[in-house]
């Protein structure tokens, strides 16, 4: 498992029983994780809890809070800075087991040594985009929702990268994608994040079982003669990191593929499955 073990204002403090008690910063939230299925390890600190999200069993769910929180609050990893809020889907607008693909993707940007353009499809708010234009690359971030683009550019600006080529976009990542192979676009890195079941700015629909592969298909003739990496996440239930890598083996030119699952660090050695990623380098 690749670990994402770097966070200094994030802490997977603890999970069990169905939940994950995190800290953001000086604020700890319980969450849902359905792989939790083990009994906590320290029962006593949930009761530290700021806000503890109950699912629905009409679908979604709401937060209850133990204190007044803020809309919002920052919290960084490394030099990149992010607001963190709590969404009415449990989410807060990061992934903090992206990191270990952040890194790894900045890594290959700056031993390039040249120009590098990525392309992050289902780019969400910003972690792999900042990432990689932190790192020398010029990016293009690729969204369907509005508003998580905006909060994408709320993310850079607190970065200090208001102004770094970065092009924002909401966009089908489809139709984008066959779009810039008709324009003759070429990308050195290409990085996909996609959502289990999704629409595009105009309803238009994303499976991750139907769509997957002709997506990774289309968007291979974007990469260019001297390419860097391709990145594929996956956080649909009941499909292993093996399958994303078996997509970009029968979608991409020859080269080296490895897949694994990517997870957070608990105290006493333990270790959360978060997702899937598969990555690709000629």
């Amino acid at each position: 498992m690749w670990l994402s073990d770097a966070w200094q204002d994030y802490e997977l403090m603890d999970a069990g029983d169905g939940m994950k008690l995190e800290r953001w910063g000086d604020v700890v939230l319980s969450r849902p994780e359905p792989q939790a299925v083990w009994r906590p390890q320290h029962p006593a600190l949930w009761e530290k809890a700021d806000a503890v999200y109950h699912r629905s069993n009409a679908g979604g769910g709401n937060w209850s809070y133990a204190r007044t929180l803020p809309e919002s609050w920052q919290i960084g990893y490394g030099a990149l800075r992010f607001y963190v809020r709590p969404t009415g889907f449990k989410h807060t607008g990061l992934f903090p087991e992206q990191g270990v693909n952040w890194d790894w993707a900045a890594q290959k940007i700056r031993q390039a040594g040249r120009p590098v353009r990525v392309l992050n499809l289902f780019s969400y708010t910003g972690g792999a985009t900042l990432a990689c234009a932190a790192a020398g690359a010029e990016v293009v971030h690729v969204d369907a929702a509005k508003g998580i683009v905006s909060w994408a550019k709320e993310n850079a600006a607190l970065s200090g990268l208001a102004e770094a080529p970065i092009r924002y976009l909401v966009d089908d990542a489809l139709q984008f994608v066959r779009r810039e192979a008709r324009r003759g676009r070429k990308y050195e890195g290409i990085i996909m994040d996609p959502p289990s079941y999704g629409r595009g700015p105009d309803g238009q629909m994303f499976r991750f079982e139907t769509h997957i592969q002709p997506l990774v298909e289309a968007a291979a003739a974007l990469l260019s003669e001297e390419p860097l990496f391709f990145i594929l996440n996956s956080y649909t239930a009941g499909f292993a990191p093996a399958v994303g890598g078996n997509v970009l083996k029968t979608a991409l030119p020859k080269g080296q593929i490895e897949a694994d699952n990517i997870g957070l660090v608990m105290p006493g050695g333990m270790a959360l499955p978060c997702g899937a990623t598969a990555r690709w380098t000629p």
